[in-house]
C-alpha cells in the first residue's frame, strides 16, 4: 500500500551518470547505473525517484546555451574549470520525448526503471507543455503548432521572438515564456489555442508515461486558459483535465506533480494534479518569520496533503547556501516533517552549496558538510516511521509560558499519531531569539501518570507529569532556531530508561 506521505528524490540525469563515468572510469549509460547507486536510494527511504533531463534535446539549443553570456557567466561560477563539453543545454529545450542517445536510448531507461521497481521505487520523468526546443521537427511539419510572431512583434519585443529557417521559407516564431519575464531564447511556445496541438501534447503525455510511474509538469500554469490568454491573447480550451483522465485512462494511478506559482495550487489539484509545488512555504520559511509559517501550515488537510514540500530544487538556490545552520535545521524540521510529498534534490543531503544549472552536465567537486548529512540522516529516518508516512497530523496551539513573555508566538509546533499509538511532537522556535512557551498536547490528559518524551534528533529523554501536560501543557524553552522532536510515551513512574531505550531504537531503525 503506498503511504499517504511519500518522499521524492531528484536527480539531474546527466549529472549523475557523469559522476558515475568519472568514478568507473568509463561511460556510464542508464542501464549500467551501479547497484549499488540505486540500493542507496531504496535504502534511504525515497518511495520516489525524478529523473530530470533524459528527453532529447538538439544543437540549436545546445548552441543557444553556450553562446547567450549571461547564463555562461552563471555556469562559470559554478565550474571555474568550465568547458564547452559541460554545456549540453536545457534539458527542458526538449525535440522529442524519447531517450537522449547519450544516456543509452529508450531500452537503457526501461532496464533502470525495472531495476528501480524491483527496489520498491517508482519513476518520475519531466514533462514540458508549454514550450519545445529551437530544432523541433514541428517547426517543419506543424508550424501552426507554435505561436507565430510579426515583424511588428519582434520590433516590439526582440528578446521574445525568433527568426527561424523552414522548407517553406523564413518564419517568425514566438520563444516559450511566462508573462513575467523576457522569452527563454532556447524554446519555442506552443499554441494551446490551437486544438490539434493539445491533441498532440496529450499523445506525448500518453507516450511517457508507458516509461515512468508519474510525470512532473514544468511550470504546469502557463497552459491554463486564464493564464495563457493574458500571456499570448488567445482563447484556449483546457488542457489538464482532458490530458489528465486521457492517461489514467490507459494507466490508472499515474501520478502528476505540478510546478505552480502565483497562487494556483488549488486550480490546478482541482483540474486533476495529485501534488503541487509548495512555493508558499519555502517563501515563508526564507523570510524567516514564524507567524506566516504557522499560517500557511494552517490550511485544512484536504490542500496539504496535496503539496510537495522543498527546501531547494534545480530552481531555487542551495539551502545550505540560503539558510544559516541552525536555521537550515529548523526549517527543515518543518518542511519534511509537515504533511504532503517530502520532496529532496540532489546534493541537499550532502549540504552543497553551488547551485547546478540544467544546462550543465556536470557538478563541481564540494566537501560533505558532515552536521547536515547527519540532519539529513536523522530526518529521513524519521520519515520511515508510521506515524510519518501515513498517520493523522495536527497544528497545536501554544500559549505563553508566564504571563507578559510573548515569545510564545515565534513557536511552530505539530503532532503526529498513528493508530498503533505512536505519537511524535515536533517544536520548533523559529526566530532569531530564545523562547518559551507552553504547548497544548491533543493526546496528554491526567489519566496518565507519567509522560516519557525523548528527542528524536538527540539523545535527551525527559520525564513530565501527565496532570502538568493536560492542564497546562507542555514547558518549552529553546534557543534561536531551535527544534525538538519527541517521541512520546506513556508509562509508569520509573519506567524512564526502558521506555527510552526502546522509543530510540525504532527512531534509530
Amino acid at each position: 500500500m503506498p503511504p499517504r506521505y511519500p518522499t521524492l528524490y531528484q536527480i539531474n540525469t546527466r549529472v549523475w551518470l557523469t559522476e558515475l563515468s568519472r568514478a568507473l572510469g568509463r561511460r556510464v549509460t542508464l542501464a549500467e547505473v551501479p547497484d549499488g547507486a540505486l540500493d542507496a536510494l531504496a535504502t534511504r527511504g525515497f518511495d520516489w525517484v525524478w529523473l530530470l533531463s533524459v528527453w532529447q534535446t538538439g544543437a540549436a539549443g545546445r548552441a543557444v546555451s553556450r553562446a547567450n553570456p549571461e547564463w555562461r557567466r552563471g555556469f562559470e561560477q559554478t565550474l571555474p574549470d568550465l568547458t564547452e563539453d559541460d554545456i549540453a543545454g536545457s534539458g527542458f529545450a526538449i525535440t522529442g520525448y524519447s531517450v537522449h542517445p547519450d544516456l543509452g536510448g529508450e531500452a537503457a531507461l526501461a532496464q533502470l526503471r525495472e531495476r528501480l521497481r524491483q527496489r520498491g521505487l517508482r519513476l518520475m520523468l519531466d514533462f514540458v507543455p508549454n514550450h519545445v526546443g529551437l530544432d523541433h521537427p514541428w517547426i517543419e511539419s506543424h508550424p501552426d503548432y507554435l505561436v507565430a510572431g510579426t515583424e511588428l512583434d519582434l520590433a516590439k519585443a526582440p528578446q521574445n521572438y525568433f527568426q527561424a529557417s523552414t522548407a517553406q521559407g523564413p518564419r517568425l516564431f514566438a520563444h516559450g515564456r511566462d508573462p513575467y519575464f523576457p522569452g527563454w531564447s532556447d524554446t519555442l511556445q506552443l499554441d494551446y489555442g490551437n486544438p490539434a496541438l493539445q491533441e498532440a501534447m496529450i499523445g506525448a503525455l500518453l507516450r511517457i508515461a508507458g516509461q515512468c510511474d508519474g510525470v512532473r509538469c514544468d511550470m504546469a500554469m502557463l497552459v491554463l486558459p486564464e493564464v495563457f490568454e493574458r500571456t499570448w491573447g488567445i482563447a484556449a480550451q483546457p488542457f489538464w483535465p482532458r490530458a489528465i483522465a486521457s492517461v489514467r485512462e490507459r494507466v490508472p494511478g499515474f501520478l502528476f506533480l505540478a510546478e505552480v506559482y502565483w497562487g494556483l495550487e488549488r486550480t490546478l489539484h482541482q483540474q486533476g494534479f495529485d501534488y503541487c509545488y509548495d512555493k508558499g512555504l519555502y517563501d515563508r520559511l526564507r523570510d524567516g518569520q514564524a507567524g506566516p509559517v504557522r499560517e500557511h501550515l494552517g490550511a485544512g488537510l484536504d490542500y496539504q496533503d496535496r503539496l510537495a514540500r522543498f527546501l531547494e530544487n534545480h530552481d531555487e538556490p542551495r539551502a545550505a547556501a540560503t539558510f544559516d545552520p541552525a536555521r537550515h535545521r529548523a526549517a527543515a524540521v518543518l518542511t519534511f516533517l509537515s504533511p504532503g510529498l517530502r520532496f529532496f534534490h540532489q546534493g541537499q543531503l550532502e549540504g552543497r552549496r553551488k547551485h547546478i544549472s540544467p544546462h550543465l552536465v556536470r557538478a563541481p567537486s564540494e566537501p560533505v558538510d558532515s552536521a547536515i548529512a547527519d540532519l539529513y540522516s536523522r530526518l529521513l529516518a524519521l520519515l520511515r516511521r508510521p506515524a510519518l508516512r501515513r498517520g493523522d497530523w495536527r497544528l497545536l496551539d501554544c500559549h505563553p509560558a508566564w504571563e507578559s513573555n510573548g515569545t510564545h508566538v515565534a513557536f511552530i509546533a505539530f503532532a503526529w499519531e498513528a493508530p498503533a499509538a505512536e505519537r511524535v511532537l515536533v517544536v520548533v522556535n523559529y526566530s532569531d531569539h530564545q523562547s518559551q512557551a507552553r504547548v497544548e498536547l491533543p493526546f496528554a490528559t491526567s489519566d496518565t501518570e507519567r509522560w516519557w518524551l525523548a528527542d528524536l534528533l538527540g539523545e535527551a529523554v525527559y520525564d513530565r507529569a501527565g496532570a502538568e501536560l493536560a492542564t497546562q501543557g507542555l514547558f518549552v524553552d529553546l534557543p534561536a532556531w531551535g527544534c525538538h522532536v519527541f517521541a512520546l510515551e506513556p508509562g509508569p513512574e520509573g519506567a524512564a530508561p526502558v521506555a527510552a531505550s526502546r522509543t530510540l531504537a525504532r527512531a534509530e531503525s
